[in-house]
């Protein structure tokens, strides 16, 4: 649970700001469209052509398109494009798949349309992209490899159900959705001795502009009841992780990020999966001081 570089409780969730004088409705609205945001990040691969989604959302396919660029602030194309673009460019960082497999991946015919739409987006070739991040990890290993010795190992997780609050924006602003969720989840019973209080961090913030940053805050509990709007209920799915241990303040977690990513991994041979990663928050940052706070780091391997 960050909150200003902490943990924190609060929030509205992804449509906070949208207005709707019945309530029942529009909680209805932001449940079907949440549905659409899950279906479209769990299928990129695929065409995912209009009538599709709207089915997802059981929106009327002519409305469809108006009522996501409404609510989520894009439009269908431009936000498909963008997610895939950006899965791109971290394929770019992270991978050694040649330029024209990832244009292909990213739903380009050729490498010439995939070049311009990159280049508009980011501001750079795709092979500039590369060679600038490329440059930047070498600085990084002559810095420090030998320097920092982390700790780390790679574990097969089980698929988890949670609850859950979407927020879009910076990761460190995030607490309004907890709050949203502990709000919602108390009075529920919800917090039971086995819950977990962890998040799915979708975006990186080198590629993914702030505001558009998507970062769930989740309960793992025992307790089975039906989700109220902003709260949805999904599950995560399991497979192997690189796990390593952040102690300190949560501001500080992208060195840990950058170190798990640009030299554990690299120095085991291992390759990022294209996911979400996954924070644990092993403790209450209520009752623990920051440079105690403890963070369980997950992130997808290929």
């Amino acid at each position: 649970m960050r909150k200003n570089g902490q943990a924190g409780i609060s929030g509205q969730g992804i449509f906070s700001d949208m207005s709707n004088p019945t309530g029942k409705t529009k909680q209805d609205y932001e449940t079907r469209m949440n549905r659409v945001l899950e279906h479209i990040q769990g299928h990129l691969d695929e065409p995912l052509a209009l009538d599709e989604l709207a089915a997802v959302a059981c929106f009327s396919p002519y409305h469809f398109h108006r009522i996501f660029s409404g609510m989520i602030g894009e439009s269908v194309k431009s936000y498909i494009r963008r997610l895939r673009l950006e899965r791109a460019a971290f394929a770019l960082m992270h991978g050694t798949a040649p330029v024209t497999e990832i244009a292909f991946d990213a739903g380009f015919e050729t490498h010439e349309s995939f070049t311009r739409a990159f280049s508009s987006m980011f501001g750079v070739s795709p092979l500039g992209f590369r060679k600038a991040h490329q440059v930047s990890l070498q600085e990084k290993h002559i810095t420090y490899w030998k320097e920092i010795t982390m700790e780390a190992k790679v574990v097969e997780l089980k698929e988890t159900e949670v609850y859950f609050v979407r927020h879009v924006g910076p990761y460190m602003e995030c607490e309004t959705a907890w709050n949203a969720l502990c709000s919602w989840a108390g009075p529920k019973g919800l917090f039971t001795p086995g819950m977990r209080a962890l998040a799915l961090c979708h975006d990186d913030p080198e590629v993914t502009p702030a505001d558009k940053i998507r970062y769930d805050a989740c309960i793992e509990s025992s307790v089975n009841v039906e989700p109220e709007s902003p709260v949805g209920k999904k599950t995560i799915h399991g497979g192997r992780h690189a796990m390593a241990i952040h102690k300190g303040p949560y501001i500080q977690l992208c060195e840990t990020y950058a170190q798990l990513c640009g030299q554990w991994l690299p120095q085991q041979g291992h390759e990022i999966a294209a996911k979400a990663s996954i924070e644990v928050y092993v403790n209450d940052p209520n009752e623990t001081a920051p440079e105690d706070l403890i963070t369980e780091i997950y992130i997808p391997l290929k």
